[in-house]
This record gives C-alpha cells, structure tokens and sequence, in this order.
C-alpha cells in the first residue's frame, strides 16, 4: 500500500487512474485548471514495433516490439514475428523513456538570464526576475517545461521545485516525476516554507507524481535544516561541490563569494565531508553536480551510497568545469544525467546533455573508449533510474515494469541503415525526432499533434513580465 507523508493510505482516484493522497479541502491547494483533465488517455492492452527495440537491460532487438498491459506496464519485450507488429513505427528505435536526473521545470523560460556572468550576479538576476512573477504565472512556466520534457522522450523527472508548480505541472502533464521542495536556511523552514507549499499543492501528488525535500546547498542550507529534512524520511536531493567558487567559500570563506548575501557561514571544509561528518548522508539523496570532487569524496559518496545527477551543459555554461564521470563510475557511484535549468543549461534536452555527458568524458580522459553510446543511453535511462530509487518500476523495458518509453525516429538521420541503434539514438537524437512519447502505456506526446501551444503562449507571457 502506498501511503503520503503522513502515514495515511493514498487512494484511486478513477478520474485520474493514478493513485493520490486524500487532500481534498486542503486550505490554498492549488485548484485543477479546467484545461487539463490529469491522466486523460486510457490504457489497453496493446503493442508497438520498430525497427529497434533497445531495452538497455540487455542486447538491443532487430523488428521488435513491447506488448503494454492494461495496468500500463510492460507485459512482453521481444522480436515482433513472435508479439505481433501491433502499431507500427518505421525507421524508428523504441527506447526507455529518459529520465532527467535533475531539472528545475519552473526555470523553463529563464533561457539566457544572466548569460556570461559570475555567479553572484547570475543569481541576483535570477532572483530579481522570479520575484516578478506570481504563482500562476510559474505554474504556466513550469507545465511549459513538463510539455518541453515530453516532446524531447522525457518520461520521469528529479525535480528542484521552487514553489511547488512543478508538482501541479507534472500531474497535469502526463509527467513522472519526484518533485523535492526547495528549503533554504534554518531548520525553521520545515514549518515556514516546506509545510505550507507542500499542502498548497498536495491534490497533485499521487504514485506518478511523488514528494520529495530539497535542501538546496550547504552555503545557502545550515547542516541543522540538512537534519531536519533528512527526519522527514523524503526522498532528498542537493546541490553539491558545483564549483571551485564554492570549494573555496565553504573551506574558509575566500574567494569570489565571500560576502554574497544569500550565503550561510563557511563549513570550515567541502560540502561532502561536512555532511558526511555529521551523519547526513544515505541512500535517500541526489547530489546534483559534483564537479570538484577529489577521490576521497567519491569514495563516501560511494561508501553512504549517496546517487549524483551529472549535470554538463549547466556546469560548462557557468564555466564550474566537467565532474569525474568515469571516476564516479567506476567507484560504483549510481550516476543520472541531469539536464538542470534552461538558464544554464538552454533547455530540458536530454539528448544534447546525454552527447555533451558523453563527449565531456572522453575529452577529460583523454579516451574514446571511456564512455561509450550505449552506456551513455544507460546513463540517461536506468542510470536516471537508479539515481531516483525507482530502478525496480522504470528505466529499462521490461516485464512488470512501467511502460515509460520514448520512439525515436532514426531513417533521417546519418545513421540510417542503422548498424549500431544506441549509437544511433544518442549521437543523432533531438527533440524533434521523437515520434512519441508514452508514460505508463498512456501516449503524452505524439509528433505534430501535443505542441501545446497555449502552455508555450502563457509561459511567453510570463517571460515578458520578467523582462519588463
């Protein structure tokens, strides 16, 4: 039985076919907008075909097909003369669905905020553009975002919610997601911030749509609040070890943060071994980033079994460098990729992070055979996957599992007649190449037909607002 943060039985919702809390009359709970009827679509018993069938949890499957349940889970993954072709996708792979590791959906229209300055400018323009807009306003922002991640094959996310719209933007979306609600400060903001969010939005949470806690760093979060969100029993994520920046500052208080105004008192050490020394790390936390970890860091995060989300594009954006990819690995570090927030990162493209994740790690070691395509797919797949907690239910296409999955088209591509699919999908993926998109057996995004465009017209609008 599933059961919500405070121990009661969540419930089947027939409206929604999905399971979520009890939380009707929760006083503010964001109300359900008339233009989305969450879960829309029926799931029956059917299959799909390709040319390829990658499951990532084995070799991939020339003319195969994935048979779906009425459950929405994966009943069968095999060659399609023994499935039946069902619904058909030439030139195409069908691949798990990608998981995002570590976004920030509310952040989708912030592209370019800031770009090319250090960080505490960068966050000062940040903040300074958010605090215009209201809560309806970064809702319209983040449903664009959760409709961006599912045009771009986009199945699950990790995401750092600011406000709480993700929550609403996921449920309403289609999205798979755990949203960890962003505390800053001290302990108090339990009950300040975490508290009243948490039950503002709770109608969206269910067994698709589930609750996490994000204290946000260990310079703008005291190792005391660290504690009390690790109480909770939440799924946790963090930012850690971004940058040298913050190395320096949290060591002894030097260099280029010293002073910044949204910082808390310097650790006297790295952010890793400050939570580390105190107890604070488990299985139940994603470290986003980890740029500049040395080897003992790696081996405690290896040691608490603490999972990090590879962000590329974001720390090469901001100059903080690349994080020792091969390194965490071949630590046993369970590793995601991330795609973080388009105002670093550009955008929730999961296929240009997974070749920059791909590219960055043979260019750090000076070795193509560092990472390769298919274990680069994995990364972004069941890496993603095992990350979250949630390897036993998605990441890879097999039986009892959800039938997350994106159909990627490949005979336009460079790559066509395929020799090898997985390099295929990576090295010539986009958004614009995915045929369709499918969470638990129900279809969320179909090509040329789900572009959303009053989501993309309101989250515009609310761009504008920030700029004005």
């Amino acid at each position: 039985m599933a059961l919500g943060l405070d121990g009661a039985p969540l419930r089947r919702d027939d409206d929604q076919g999905a399971l979520v809390g009890d939380v009707g009359g929760v006083a503010g709970a964001a109300p359900r907008s008339p233009a989305f009827a969450r879960g829309v679509g029926a799931v029956s018993r059917r299959t799909i075909s390709a040319d390829w069938v990658i499951p990532v949890s084995g070799p991939p499957i020339a003319d195969g097909a994935v048979e779906i349940d009425e459950g929405g889970r994966i009943s069968r993954v095999g060659p399609a003369a023994e499935l039946g072709r069902g619904e058909r996708f030439e030139g195409c792979a069908i691949v798990p669905g990608l998981v995002n590791a570590h976004s920030h959906l509310e952040y989708a229209s912030y592209g370019g905020f800031g770009d090319g300055l250090s960080f505490g400018p960068w966050v000062s323009v940040h903040v300074q553009r958010k605090d215009r807009l209201d809560l309806d306003e970064m809702t319209d922002i983040a449903r664009a975002g959760a409709a961006e991640c599912l045009r771009s094959g986009v199945t699950t996310v990790g995401d750092a919610s600011y406000a709480g719209a993700a929550a609403v933007a996921c449920a309403d979306l289609g999205l798979r997601a755990i949203v960890y609600l962003e505390v800053f400060g001290a302990p108090d903001a339990i009950e300040q911030r975490f508290m009243p969010t948490r039950d503002r939005v709770a109608s969206s949470f269910s067994e698709r749509v589930r609750l996490g806690i994000s204290p946000h760093a260990p310079y703008t979060t005291t190792m005391e609040l660290y504690a009390a969100c690790r109480e909770l029993g939440l799924p946790m994520a963090t930012h850690l070890s971004e940058s040298e920046d913050e190395a320096a500052y949290l060591r002894d208080g030097s260099g280029p943060w010293a002073g910044f105004a949204l910082l808390i008192p310097p650790l006297g050490t790295s952010g890793i071994r400050g939570l580390a020394e105190r107890g604070l790390l488990d299985p139940r936390l994603v470290a986003a980033h980890c740029v500049t970890v040395d080897e003992e860091e790696i081996e405690i995060l290896r040691a608490h079994d603490v999972a990090v989300a590879h962000c590329p594009r974001s720390n090469a954006v901001l100059g903080c460098g690349t994080a020792p990819l091969r390194a965490l690995a071949d630590a046993g570090v369970r590793v995601g990729i991330g795609t973080d927030s388009p105002n670093s990162a550009v955008s929730f493209d999961m296929f240009e992070e997974v070749r920059l994740a791909l590219f960055g790690s043979r260019a750090r070691e000076r070795d193509a055979t560092s990472l390769s395509p298919s274990a680069a797919l994995e990364l972004a797949t069941l890496g993603g996957a095992r990350a979250l907690g949630l390897e036993a239910e998605i990441g890879s296409l097999e039986p009892g599992k959800h039938a997350d999955l994106a159909v990627v088209e490949l005979h336009e591509t460079g790559f066509w007649p395929v020799e090898d699919p997985a390099a295929a999908v990576v090295l010539a993926g986009s958004p614009g190449l995915v045929a369709a998109t499918f969470v638990g057996g129900v279809e969320r995004h179909r090509k040329g037909n789900s572009e959303w465009p009053d989501l993309r017209s309101r989250a515009r609008r609310a761009r504008s607002r920030m700029l004005a």
